[in-house]
């Protein structure tokens, strides 16, 4: 069966791989930003969190039992749209903080696939208070439920699903390439445009999404926001194939950018 959108547990991790920032809720306590939130192979989190303050001391406190939290992060279209967020991840569980021998293990291994400056303040001493450097504590979310939301609705996702899926190969170039398409070639947009219902034509239809499985739009009109997927005839892997699915979108013959022969 021909695979059209990217499965639950694709879009949480290219959500994760987008995600510049991430918030971290505790109950009782204001939400804390967490730059670094990374999947680690045992399914859990590993995240950052301020080293000085009452997050770090109610975890420490928490000691074996861990404390119960919330992480989210937030999916932004890359363009100004009038409704901004594509989508959000609430990933819930109890967060302990990672013992002093096992940091320097552990930051090496999530430096290898997200090499994060934020890295680099975690229980150092180096950061520089006159420069409003933050400290950060490395901690471990260990999750219990995972759950995403969109204009399509809200699902959840189990943790082995979680650890199959990988981002989508694009995930980290999406944004330059949609805000190119929507300053640099409108043209492509408009012809994308003649593959939405009639209906919704007459609205301003701008780039929402790029993935392996094909290209979402989304149109602004009086009645409100409507997001529209257009997926290729089959699943992309390179640069190439995408130019190629692209082009086959637009109703394009030359599916190489090559020009008609002379007769």
């Amino acid at each position: 069966m021909l695979v059209t959108a990217p499965t639950t547990a694709e879009r949480i991790r290219s959500a994760c791989a987008r995600a510049g920032g991430a918030m971290l809720a505790v109950e009782g306590l204001e939400p804390a930003t967490t730059p670094v939130h990374h999947l680690l192979d045992d399914g859990s989190f590993a995240i950052t969190i301020p080293a000085d303050g009452l997050l770090a001391a109610m975890v420490v406190s928490a000691g074996s039992a861990g404390a119960q939290a919330v992480l989210e992060m937030t999916d932004y279209a890359p363009l100004p749209l009038r409704e901004p967020v594509r989508s959000l991840v609430w990933i819930q569980g109890r967060m302990f903080l990672v013992p002093d021998g096992e940091i320097a293990g552990m930051l090496d291994m999530v430096a290898a696939d997200n090499p994060n400056p934020a890295l680099l303040q975690v229980n150092t001493g180096s950061a520089d208070a006159s420069r409003g450097d933050t400290r950060y504590a490395l901690a471990r979310l260990e999750i219990e439920s995972v759950v995403v939301a969109d204009s399509t609705g809200a699902e959840s996702v189990g943790v082995g699903a979680l650890l199959a899926a990988r981002p989508d190969p694009f995930c980290g170039l999406e944004s330059c390439w949609l805000r190119h398409l929507e300053s640099a070639h409108r043209d492509v947009v408009d012809r994308l445009a003649t593959r939405l219902p009639q209906t919704l034509r007459s609205g301003r239809v701008r780039p929402l999404g790029l993935d392996r499985y094909g290209v979402q739009l989304r149109v602004e009109d009086e009645s409100g926001d409507h997001d529209v997927r257009l997926p290729f005839a089959k699943p992309v892997d390179d640069v190439t194939g995408l130019s190629q699915a692209i082009r086959l979108l637009m109703g394009c013959p030359f599916l190489n950018g090559l020009r008609a022969r002379r007769i």
